[in-house]
C-alpha cells in the first residue's frame, strides 16, 4: 500500500471511528474543502466547524472503500458507500426523524507532506432526498 492510500485510508478510519481529532491531524493548516453541491471552505478551523454540524445533524458510517492514487502520491481518489441516520434537522433541508439512507459517494484529494491539503466531496443530493422524505 503506498503512503498516500494509506492516509487516505487513515482518514476515512478516523471518520468511522467517530474520531474528529484524528481526522483533523490528517489535514494541512490550510486545508481546502468542497462541500457537496456547496462552497469551499479554507482552513482546519472551517473544517472542524463543519466536521461539528454534520455530526449534529447525521450519524454515518462508510463501508466498500476503494482508494486509488497516482504514481506521484500527491492525488488520490476514494469511492464508498454512506449508511447514515439523519438525525437532527440541518438548515434548508427537510425534517429529520431518524429516517436512515444508503448513498453512494466519492472523494477527490490533493496531499502534501503526508497530509489532506484538499478533500472534495461528491453525492447525489437527489437520491438522498428522496431517501430522507419516503418518496
Amino acid at each position: 500500500m503506498t503512503e498516500a492510500e494509506t492516509l487516505v485510508r487513515a482518514y476515512y478510519a478516523a471518520f468511522n471511528a467517530g474520531d474528529f481529532p484524528a481526522m483533523l491531524a490528517l489535514l494541512t493548516d490550510d486545508v481546502e474543502h468542497g462541500i457537496n453541491q456547496g462552497g469551499r471552505e479554507v482552513g482546519r478551523d472551517a473544517f472542524a466547524r463543519f466536521m461539528a454540524g454534520m455530526d449534529e445533524s447525521y450519524s454515518e458510517r462508510l463501508a466498500d472503500l476503494v482508494v486509488m492514487t497516482d504514481p506521484s502520491g500527491t492525488r488520490a481518489a476514494a469511492e464508498f458507500v454512506v449508511h447514515g441516520t439523519y438525525k437532527h434537522t440541518a438548515p434548508g433541508l427537510p425534517e429529520a426523524h431518524g429516517q436512515t439512507y444508503v448513498l453512494p459517494a466519492g472523494a477527490f484529494f490533493t496531499l502534501r507532506g503526508g497530509k489532506v491539503a484538499r478533500v472534495d466531496n461528491f453525492y447525489n443530493l437527489q437520491d438522498w432526498l428522496r431517501q430522507v422524505q419516503g418518496a
